[in-house]
């Protein structure tokens, strides 16, 4: 183990989706305003490679790194956070580490022992968990272990912990989120469900450090105490999550909490004087007191589940904000648009997104959408297939091809203005291997996402099979729509554009998983920025019309 990293293991208990991942991410931002380097990396239990191939209904987001991965939503959290790329090394599940073990023994780096779970698999996953410790780029690095304490999927990943807390103990801590909920008929908060949570952990051999407990009523002394005594730590070592309106004042009340100075106290490290945090307080403030208020829609097929369009929502937080401005989303499932129901789903909004996405369920209404926001006006985004639809609607209605599609839905169109790849057609396998990661992209001056951006050459994370079929470019551009940028090496057409229209860009990368809370993206900026005007607009022609 490195002399100098420090390791920070994150688990949960009592039950799942406590927010181990907001936690992560508010202590690394926290000890990184104290001036430490610091990363995060989440150990997922599933078998699963990576969430690539899962349907979001069961994972949520896929959130693509710079270098390709395909990750869990929790990576898009810390980067936000800490506003630091993060990478393939940043994610591991249990497939990958089964995957790389069974590799391992085809080659014959056994010499011919019985794999085991303890010591192969669990060798495995400590040296996943110290590598990017070993990168001698951070003195810390935060372990986010999926799941629940007491989950089969989980043992191993507690137990390579327990193993790392007995190799070195003075560099590990581990923090515990649990759960002490209030049972309104008797009127009080229970602590029961946190000792049976942190007992689990002692009959698989770790002791907490640290327990930060969700909790919707303010801890007394006295529960402290009694939480410490059962628990086997400190009274101030037990920490006070209570909910919140937005989960970027999270870092605020772990600080108010004391967590980062605990954990500096247990790990022997320099406090480095208060955290600055001037520029996030200034973000929530923007945040929660806006000038302006905007409705925009975003229309996809996972609207269900909100977590399939994490980073889209969480970028319309950050450029908010950047605007002074509260984004209400209106969340619309595309396959419920139709020419009867159009008006009544989107004729109150100030801006449309339509948003990434596959397969052909849904896609009818998400064409819909891109025409009445065309038609009317209305400032429009486009991201990934939501690009990809707004070429296909402007095929049709504009040029009149009216058999224009994709090919992934209609092979047999005389009209395939998106089309498969060329360095696709030949794959067979789908895990990993679509276009991913971040490519460059050279922007046209004059454009809107020119204007946007400010510089020319850009760099943006994909993630996808099908693009513009350049075939088709002259024609596009000679009745309206423009190619306002490309990747220089390829010639793929990245962004189209409507330049008489308010607003109106369709781009095929996915601008949200860059946003973050210091560096909200140009692009969502603009967007909303041209929302503001589209109701401002709409407002001055209805007091024109009221005073006539």
């Amino acid at each position: 183990m490195s002399d100098s990293t420090k390791y920070i293991f994150v688990t949960g208990g009592v039950t799942s989706s406590l927010g181990k991942g907001i936690i992560s991410a508010s202590l690394a931002k926290l000890l990184q305003a104290r001036g430490h380097s610091v990363t995060i990396q989440k150990l997922d239990p599933y078998i699963n490679i990576d969430p690539g191939t899962l349907n979001p209904y069961e994972h949520g987001e896929c959130y693509v790194t710079n270098d390709g991965a395909e990750t869990d939503l929790d990576l898009g959290h810390y980067e936000r956070f800490l506003n630091v790329p993060t990478s393939q090394a940043n994610n591991v599940t249990t497939g990958r580490i089964y995957q790389s073990v069974i590799e391992k023994e085809r080659k014959g780096e056994f010499l011919g022992k019985t794999v085991q779970i303890i010591p192969h698999i669990t060798d495995e996953i400590k040296r996943r968990i110290k590598m990017l410790g070993q990168s001698g780029e951070y003195d810390i690095v935060i372990t986010e272990i999926g799941g629940t304490v007491g989950d089969i999927e989980s043992l191993p990943y507690v137990e390579a912990v327990r193993q790392m807390l007995w190799e070195n103990r003075e560099d590990c801590l581990v923090i515990h989120l649990t759960l002490v909920p209030f049972l309104s008929a008797a009127g009080e908060l229970k602590t029961k469900p946190t000792q049976h949570s942190v007992k689990q952990m002692l009959e698989l051999g770790v002791q907490p450090d640290i327990l930060v407990c969700r909790t919707e009523h303010h801890l007394d002394d006295s529960i402290r105490r009694k939480i410490a005594l059962f628990c086997n730590v400190v009274p101030t070592s037990v920490i006070e999550s209570m909910d919140v309106s937005t989960i970027y004042e999270v870092p605020l009340l772990m600080q108010q909490e004391k967590l980062d100075t605990e954990v500096l106290r247990k790990l022997h490290l320099p406090d480095n004087g208060e955290p600055e945090l001037n520029e996030w307080k200034d973000f929530l403030s923007r945040l929660k007191k806006p000038k302006n208020k905007v409705k925009i829609a975003l229309v996809g097929k996972y609207v269900e589940l909100k977590d399939s369009y994490k980073s889209i929502s969480e970028a319309f937080e950050h450029a908010g904000a950047a605007n002074e401005c509260k984004v209400e989303l209106k969340w619309i499932h595309s396959a419920k648009i139709s020419d009867d129901s159009i008006e009544e789903k989107l004729g109150d909004v100030d801006g449309i997104l339509v948003a990434p996405g596959f397969g052909s369920r849904g896609i009818d209404g998400k064409i819909e959408a891109v025409k009445f926001a065309r038609e009317n006006g209305i400032p429009f985004f486009g991201i990934c297939l939501g690009m990809q639809v707004a070429v296909i609607e402007f095929a049709r209605n504009v040029i009149g091809w009216h058999d224009a599609h994709t090919a992934e839905i209609e092979r047999d169109s005389t009209h395939p203005v998106i089309d498969l790849m060329e360095e696709q057609k030949s794959i067979k396998n789908l895990g990993g291997t679509m276009r991913l990661g971040a490519y460059e992209c050279e922007l046209k001056e004059g454009s809107r996402v020119f204007d946007a951006y400010k510089q020319k050459d850009i760099e943006e994370r994909h993630r996808h099979r099908f693009e513009f079929n350049s075939a088709y470019l002259q024609d596009f551009e000679y009745n309206g729509m423009l190619a306002t940028g490309k990747n220089p090496k390829t010639g793929l057409v990245e962004v189209v554009e409507i330049p008489n229209h308010p607003w109106f860009v369709g781009a095929q990368f996915h601008p949200e998983y860059k946003s973050t809370v210091e560096k909200p993206h140009p692009l969502f900026i603009a967007f909303v920025n041209a929302a503001i005007k589209q109701k401002e607009k709409f407002a001055q022609k209805s007091d024109s019309k009221v005073n006539s």
